[in-house]
């Protein structure tokens, strides 16, 4: 099997160990996985990914694109496609992945990290947030995105939630004037740090959190909520 989207490629390396073929140059966990890399997620080479032969493609309608995806099919090769937006159809879609990829018995780690997210008390406070994904131009969280409704869960609205794009771009001084609570600034796909990101956002609370644990749908879940609980209110001690 080959993976194209890096959380899957953990799901399936924790639950099946040796069942991936290849994998991105972007799948860096589990840390040392041994696996053929196939490029990009967006420029995956798909003579290479042809050339392994793989029983199965697994993809995702956002982090692939579509022409990449029908070159494969077109060469026999059968592809799944997942589409995540939200918590707990990440959970439906891993289920689908692992049994597609033979696991017959439901690994641990996805049901506690189901009960993880299951069992989270209702948050307290909420706040209001602005969540940048790039620079460069300035782009964030828009609508039906699955990082804007884990951060939902945990107490953050974020401001363009409902806007008509999944990933606006929108100048940086109406970021600033829409004064939310707290900037939010993971560290993929764009890799903001404590010197590039807070400094465009004077005056308001930064969080640097992980993107890991914001974005990707995998083992990580189970521990995502306390990670990125602390790095919220870390910003606003």
């Amino acid at each position: 099997m080959v993976s194209l989207v890096p959380s899957l490629t953990e799901a399936v390396a924790r639950s099946a160990p040796g069942a991936l073929a290849g994998a991105t140059d972007w799948c860096t966990h589990p840390p040392g996985l041994d696996v053929v890399r196939v490029g990009g997620t967006k420029n995956p080479k798909t003579e290479r990914i042809i050339s392994l032969a793989p029983d199965l493609v697994i993809a995702n309608e956002e982090e692939n694109r579509a022409p990449d995806l029908a070159a494969l099919r077109a060469a026999g090769v059968e592809v799944l496609v997942t589409e995540i937006r939200d918590v707990p159809q990440a959970f439906r879609e891993l289920a689908r992945v692992l049994t597609a990829c033979g696991v017959t018995v439901r690994p641990r780690w996805l049901d506690e990290a189901e009960e993880t997210w299951s069992s989270l008390p209702e948050p307290r406070t909420r706040l209001t947030a602005v969540v940048p994904i790039w620079r460069r131009p300035w782009m964030v969280l828009g609508r039906d995105t699955f990082a804007g409704d884990v951060l939902a869960r945990l107490g953050v609205d974020h401001a363009h939630a409902t806007h008509p794009d999944r990933y606006p771009r929108v100048p940086l001084e109406e970021l600033r004037a829409s004064a939310p609570d707290v900037v939010v600034l993971p560290d993929e796909p764009y890799r903001f740090t404590a010197d590039d990101g807070p400094e465009a956002f004077p005056g308001l609370p930064c969080a640097l959190v992980s993107g890991r644990h914001l974005t990707w749908y995998g083992p990580s879940l189970a521990e995502a909520p306390r990670v990125l609980g602390r790095a919220l209110r870390a910003a606003r001690p």
